[in-house]
């Protein structure tokens, strides 16, 4: 391990041998549930940076937190076969890497992907999972949501630079984002991109596209009730984004349905999916993984955020 700004950077080997990469941060925070943390499709660690530092030092309760890098993104090694790309090979990734890392049992903060593969983690492993937090993800898919983001992986921008980065993100994004500042949109091109002879380039393996243009938004998607309904028993945060086309409203209310134990935020001004680390989100996070850990898992009623309102049901 290497350490540089409040993380360590942690490499092992998948169960295919494949180099695969995480951060770690707080490593020496032992007394609380470590929590681990998975981005979005094509997106890496990097996105998980500030909510870490927060969880790690600044929290009532500091935590370890692993942010991991999927098999082709971040600085995780890309696959040759792009079939590999699923959310079942990369839960096996997963706990290969908790395997490394001597780690049992977590709470798990899942965006988008993140989220699925905490699904597919119920059926494997459940006794992992200690409590979830679902960043604007559910067990139905909105084909809306998914044609959204065909659209703009299919004609990704190629910036010159992170200024055109982000801006270039919020005249893809900032209809659904009206609350973000111009610093939330810098910290994205900075998660996203990385800097080559060439110029930035997105950090993921480029035929992960392929996995999405593939789909058939025509067809009805298959659901995840089943395995949303095996993490009856697990004390779960789910966070919506109130422009969300990914997770809908619907979709929130049969989950609150089905599991007595969640809470739910509904965050304005924000779309798919929150940015984790605004307003006060990371202290409503963390206020959760502590009452879940007491086993009380209650919350605030109503926070007001910068970014938003952040509504605790």
């Amino acid at each position: 391990m290497s350490s540089t700004k409040g993380f360590s950077d942690f490499f092992y080997a998948a169960p295919d041998r494949l180099r695969l990469h995480a951060r770690i941060y707080g490593e020496a925070n032992t007394g609380s549930w470590p929590v681990v943390c998975l981005p979005g499709l094509t997106r890496n660690a990097r996105d998980f940076h500030e909510l870490a530092l927060y969880l790690s030092t600044d929290a009532a309760s500091p935590r370890k937190v692993i942010a991991f890098d999927y098999r082709g993104r971040g600085q995780s090694a890309y696959d040759p076969d792009v079939k590999n790309y699923n959310v079942g090979v990369e839960a096996g990734d997963l706990l290969a890497g908790l395997t490394a890392l001597n780690i049992g049992e977590a709470a798990f903060i899942g965006t988008s992907r993140g989220g699925l593969i905490i699904h597919v983690l119920g059926m494997m492993r459940p006794s992992v999972l200690k409590a979830i937090v679902f960043n604007d993800i559910g067990p139905v898919i909105e084909t809306a949501g998914l044609a959204h983001i065909q659209s703009y992986l299919e004609r990704d921008p190629a910036p010159k630079t992170r200024t055109q980065a982000a801006a270039a993100q919020r005249s893809v994004h900032g209809e659904d984002f009206p609350a973000l500042a111009g610093a939330d949109w810098d910290r994205m091109a900075w998660a996203l991109y990385r800097e080559t002879d060439g110029g930035l380039v997105p950090d993921f393996d480029p035929k992960l596209v392929e996995t999405v243009a593939s789909l058939d938004l025509t067809q009805k998607l298959p659901d995840l009730w089943p395995q949303f309904e095996a993490l009856a028993a697990i004390p779960l945060l789910a966070i919506r984004g109130a422009n969300s086309r990914l997770l809908s409203m619907d979709t929130l209310k049969q989950m609150r349905e089905r599991h007595s134990m969640m809470k739910t935020i509904t965050v304005e001004g924000q779309g798919h999916a929150p940015f984790l680390e605004t307003g006060s989100l990371p202290g409503d996070i963390a206020a959760f993984l502590d009452q879940a850990e007491r086993k009380n898992p209650e919350v605030n009623p109503m926070t007001k955020q910068g970014h938003g309102i952040a509504t605790i049901v």
